[in-house]
């Protein structure tokens, strides 16, 4: 009788096989680019996935193990101190050899090792190791676009990496809040599906009574913002987003370009686009999200601000009212990356996934046109410093009661 086969195996297939489609549009040139020390190269994103189930995975279950390479230990190596050293972040780029065929080399020997391994019964551990890489792959799938659109947006040429969405007139949506009672809640992970160690423990927490807007906000909005002097008033920025803004010369969100006859329009994947006015903004830092936030509730007269990320996950949890939630943009929060009370990070060198940048963040909610299908849920919790644009990051107002 022919053994049932492993249930992660199509799974792992699936997603190793996105990987290199996200990679099929571009040129060696274009997979081995670094426009930034925050972002990496696409073949160094294609290695580093692969490394992670030949480190975790092969190296701790495969019989008579062996690496594909010794070298590949370290120069694929992201941030995990307990494995060995790494290769400097901001020098990804300068690593030309091995070429990206030696990766996709690469990937497809570590391919064929861990279908042997999958090829035999269920193992608790093992896959459990499995799926965190699979979750790790995704989430460096999103990153492969976003550090990509970084670096084609260096381009003067402004290229393309895909053609653009079939065209259609987005409406603007009237703001519309939907109410919520607040009280003793629930936030964290609960039940038997995969979610990262910082999802973790479920615990109460006490809100007061909030409103959350049934929508993002949108570029047309945005605009308002920035043809009111939003960018040039001191008044809405908090002080250290008032540096930022001077020392960088900040006038509008990343991508968005100043037309000769003063119009704006954006840099996206498809190539320079006009605004969709109903369309959400993007590219957009927390400071920036902050400030919009004081603005509009000075504009309004109503006291809007920022949600935290426990309002954010109380509402996405217990409403199907909201739009936009998952598939459009991460959504800044008031909320600090901190670990959750009786916070424990897994064990071994696959506990630095987490819990060691917990200090000088702050957490997104949801997730963006750039997240893999089926890769969000309510208690994901994103997260990444006050002045990062990069991401595909927006805002999602709140407000008290009046």
């Amino acid at each position: 009788m022919t053994p049932a086969p492993h249930p992660l195996a199509a799974r792992y297939a699936h997603v190793r096989a996105h990987s290199l489609a996200l990679a099929v549009p571009l040129s060696e040139a274009d997979c081995q680019a670094q426009s930034m020390p925050d972002a990496s190269p696409t073949k160094w994103h294609l290695a580093h996935v692969t490394w992670f189930f030949e480190t975790f995975v092969l190296e701790r279950f495969e019989a008579a193990f062996q690496p594909h390479h010794a070298a590949f230990r370290v120069l694929f190596n992201s941030y995990y101190q307990g494995v060995g050293e790494q290769h400097p972040r901001a020098q990804r780029g300068l690593i030309t050899r091995p070429d990206l065929a030696a990766v996709r080399a690469y990937r497809a020997a570590v391919d064929a090792r861990m279908a042997a391994l999958l090829a035999g019964p269920p193992h608790g551990e093992r896959d459990s190791l499995v799926e965190l890489g699979l979750q790790h792959e995704q989430q460096h799938q999103e990153l492969l676009l976003t550090d990509l659109l970084n670096l084609l947006s260096c381009n003067p040429l402004a290229p393309a990496y895909r053609g653009p969405a079939p065209s259609a007139v987005t409406p603007t949506a009237p703001l519309a809040w939907l109410p919520l009672d607040g009280g003793r809640v629930d936030i964290g992970h609960a039940g038997s599906g995969f979610a990262f160690d910082n999802e973790s423990p479920r615990h109460s927490h006490w809100l007061r009574p909030y409103a959350l807007a049934h929508r993002l906000t949108t570029q047309g909005e945005w605009l308002e913002f920035m043809a009111d002097g939003g960018y040039r008033d001191a008044r809405w920025w908090l002080s250290a987003g008032w540096d930022w803004l001077r020392s960088q010369r900040i006038e509008a969100p990343l991508y968005w370009r100043r037309r000769e006859d003063g119009a704006w329009q954006r840099f996206t994947l498809a190539g320079l686009q006009a605004l969709a006015p109903g369309e959400p903004v993007v590219h957009i830092s927390l400071y920036e999200a902050d400030a919009y936030a004081r603005w509009r509730a000075a504009r309004d007269g109503l006291p809007l601000r920022l949600p935290t990320e426990a309002e954010w996950e109380h509402a996405a949890s217990t409403s199907s009212e909201f739009l936009q939630l998952f598939d459009s943009a991460w959504q800044w929060t008031a909320s600090s990356y901190l670990a959750y009370p009786g916070f424990r990070p897994w064990a071994g060198a696959v506990g630095e996934y987490n819990g060691k940048f917990m200090m000088n963040q702050m957490v997104l909610r949801g997730g963006s046109c750039a997240t893999p299908a089926g890769h969000s849920r309510a208690s994901y919790r994103n997260f990444f410093p006050s002045e990062t644009r990069w991401q595909f990051s927006g805002l999602r107002l709140a407000r008290d009661p009046v």
